[in-house]
C-alpha cells in the first residue's frame, strides 16, 4: 500500500512540474494562513468591543476560539499572535508568486527564508500542542494556520534540497535527490499531518462533534 501511494505521488512528475507544485502548494497554504490570520484579527476586535461576544469560530466546548484567545498563549509577545501572521504570510505569498515566475533567488536569501519558515512552523506547533494538552480547547482557524505553516516550510525545504542550496556533498546530495524523486518527502509530510489529526481525535474524541 505504501509503495502504491508513493508511486501515485511521483507519477509523471517532471522537474518542471515539481517546481510549480512546490510553489503552488506554498501559495495556496500562504493564502489559507493569511485568511485565517485576518479572520482571527477581526474576531479579536469583536472581543475587544464585547468581551462576552460569542464568535463564529466558537462551535462547541472543544472547538472554541473565544476561549483560546483569552489565554496568555494567544499573546506570547505582548500582542495578539495573529498580527504576526498578517505580516509574515504576505511574505510567503510573495515568495510563492516569485517562485512560480521563475525568479532566481540568492542562495543566502533561500537559506534565511528556510530558517524563517522553520521558526514559523515551530511556533505554530508550540501553540498547537499547548492548545491540545494545556488549554485543552482548539481554535479552528489556528488549526488551519498550523497545517499551512507545515506545508509552507516543507515546500521551501523541498525546493532547497532539490536545488542543493545547502551545498551538500556530492554523495549526500545524490542520496537526497533519490529520496525526493522517490516521493518520500511528500509521504513524510502527509504522514505527519495525519499523525496530528490522530492526536486530536485521541485527545478529544466525540467532543469534536458535540
Amino acid at each position: 500500500m505504501f509503495n502504491k501511494f508513493r508511486d501515485w505521488i511521483k507519477k509523471g512528475k517532471t522537474d518542471d512540474q515539481s517546481h510549480y507544485w512546490v510553489f503552488g502548494i506554498m501559495l495556496v497554504a500562504g493564502i489559507a494562513a493569511l485568511v485565517a490570520a485576518f479572520t482571527l484579527t477581526t474576531e479579536k476586535f469583536h472581543l475587544y468591543e464585547d468581551p462576552n461576544a460569542i464568535l463564529n469560530c466558537s462551535i462547541n466546548l472543544v472547538l472554541n476560539c473565544t476561549q483560546v484567545m483569552q489565554t496568555w498563549q494567544a499573546s506570547v509577545f505582548g500582542f495578539p499572535n495573529m498580527l504576526i501572521g498578517l505580516i509574515a504570510f504576505p511574505v510567503v505569498i510573495t515568495v510563492a508568486l516569485a517562485g512560480l515566475a521563475r525568479v532566481k533567488f540568492p542562495r543566502w536569501w533561500l537559506i534565511v527564508a528556510n530558517i524563517g519558515f522553520f521558526l514559523g512552523a515551530v511556533f505554530s506547533y508550540w501553540l498547537f500542542f499547548n492548545s491540545v494538552y494545556d488549554i485543552q480547547v482548539l481554535c479552528p482557524w489556528c488549526l488551519i494556520v498550523t497545517a499551512s505553516t507545515t506545508l509552507i516550510f516543507s515546500s521551501m525545504l523541498h525546493f532547497n534540497l532539490r536545488e542543493n542550496t545547502f551545498k551538500l556533498s556530492e554523495k549526500t546530495n545524490a542520496r537526497v535527490q533519490r529520496f525526493l524523486k522517490g516521493g518520500y518527502h511528500q509521504m513524510i509530510v502527509l504522514s505527519w499531518l495525519a499523525l496530528m489529526v490522530v492526536l486530536v481525535f485521541l485527545k478529544f474524541g466525540e467532543g469534536l462533534f458535540a
